[in-house]
């Protein structure tokens, strides 16, 4: 373990000192004993470097809001470390960081096992969802859910000690981070990028995932080229964890295989020898599906975006994909010259604007809502509000501040519109 400076990560190194470098990354709500079944196999051939999210696992709480900003941090880890070229294995975001390092480092990414990973997990939506909850109500919603988005039923009932640690690591992760987090993950979208990774790359999925299931592994497998599939029976989200001598199996193959020489003296890299090849039983694994199964994303140009363009970004971050997907579907050929005026001019001009913060925007729209009297977009913008990182308590003080100075019918009717909202919003699914 480590002392953590500013911008890089908490680590673990295990293994030798002059074997070649794996780097494996954890799941969101988890720490690097995710791994703990596997460091003893790896350790054997590999120098293992294992790390932790910020705030998680007692990390420092420095919150990362993009997985660019996560993968930078890696970097700079590693470059502490004195490590230039290395294998990559990484669960769910922790995979969504490898395949970060190797659209951006490629030079340095050696080989790369995705695991229960995803070109885009969920909506974004969702995973603001996450954030108004968190901030709500703390961690326990997620730590109490997270059994059964980890592991299947059969293995939650037959090992709960292992259920109540994933508990508690959850509750013990820095809600703030964790929010950070979810927001990297609200933007992460490499669909149409997945053809410029050139490692070589096993995508690794437990058969049972309900997070990001096989379908996801095959999208990565479709669009990253040689790309391999391993679909592991018996396993949920954290397979390493729940299948632990299956996927260690997977990967000892994996890396021991499939590793890219370093680039040539030009670039300044040292190259690292391959590993001798392990003849290790292969876990039972599911055919792979033919890759034209997984429908990609189409690779568009690459053009700065117009103010329409912005704007409808800006709108969809702002009030959810699902709420403007209502309104332009609502919009019929009377009213659609004028839904895209509003994209072009609020949300492309005025909200694209650097002199005001999202959240001090939010907190002025609701203002100006509340004032007017127009109350279906009052809670609209309430839900928008929660998703800036506005608390309840925020939002009460802004409608507060409006009754004194706009009138108390206005925030009369204000507060009941934004108090149905906040009830919905911050109460946790299920």
């Amino acid at each position: 373990m480590s002392e953590t400076p500013k911008n890089t990560l908490q680590y673990r190194v295990d293994g030798p000192e002059d074997a070649p470098v794996l780097v494996v990354g954890p799941s969101l709500g988890t720490t690097w004993h995710m791994w703990d079944r596997q460091i003893p196999e790896l350790a054997g051939s590999w120098r293992v470097v294992r790390f932790d999210l910020p705030g998680h696992g007692g990390a420092p709480a420095q919150p990362a809001h993009s997985m660019a900003e996560l993968g930078d941090r890696l970097i700079a880890t590693l470059d502490g470390l004195g490590v230039q070229r290395f294998g990559y294995a990484g669960c769910s975001i922790g995979g969504a960081i490898g395949a970060d390092l190797a659209l951006r480092h490629p030079h340095r990414v050696a080989s790369l096992a995705l695991v229960a990973a995803s070109p885009r997990f969920g909506t974004a939506d969702e995973f603001r969802q996450r954030g108004v909850i968190v901030r709500a109500n703390g961690m326990d919603p997620m730590a109490r859910s997270a059994p059964e988005r980890w592991f299947t039923a059969a293995y939650a009932a037959a090992q709960p000690a292992i259920v109540e640690w994933a508990v508690q690591m959850v509750r013990t992760t820095d809600p703030a981070c964790y929010i950070a987090a979810c927001e990297a993950l609200a933007a992460f979208d490499i669909r149409a990028e997945l053809g410029r990774i050139t490692a070589p790359t096993l995508a690794l999925v437990g058969a049972e995932d309900r997070v990001t299931g096989p379908g996801d592994a095959r999208t990565l497998v479709a669009g990253i080229p040689g790309a391999g599939l391993a679909v592991v029976p018996g396993a949920s989200h954290l397979a390493p964890v729940e299948q632990p001598a299956a996927v260690t199996d997977l990967l000892v193959r994996h890396f021991s295989t499939a590793w890219q020489a370093a680039p040539d003296s030009t670039t300044g890299l040292t190259a690292i020898p391959t590993p001798p090849a392990v003849p290790l039983p292969m876990a039972p694994v599911v055919p792979e599906a033919p890759a034209e199964e997984a429908a990609l994303a189409p690779v568009e140009p690459a053009v700065t975006p117009d103010a329409y363009e912005l704007g409808m970004k800006i709108r969809r971050e702002v009030l959810g994909d699902a709420h403007v997907d209502a309104e332009t579907a609502a919009a019929d050929a009377f009213s659609t010259d004028f839904d895209e005026l509003t994209t072009r001019h609020a949300w492309g001009e005025v909200w694209a604007r650097d002199g005001l913060d999202r959240r001090t925007r939010a907190a002025v729209a609701l203002a100006a809502l509340a004032t007017g009297g127009h109350l279906d977009d009052l809670a609209a913008h309430t839900r928008a509000a929660l998703r800036a990182g506005l608390t309840p308590d925020e939002i009460k003080e802004v409608l507060l501040q409006t009754g004194v100075y706009c009138g108390v019918p206005a925030a009369n009717a204000a507060f009941r519109v934004a108090g149905a909202v906040i009830r919905e919003e911050t109460t946790p699914r299920g």
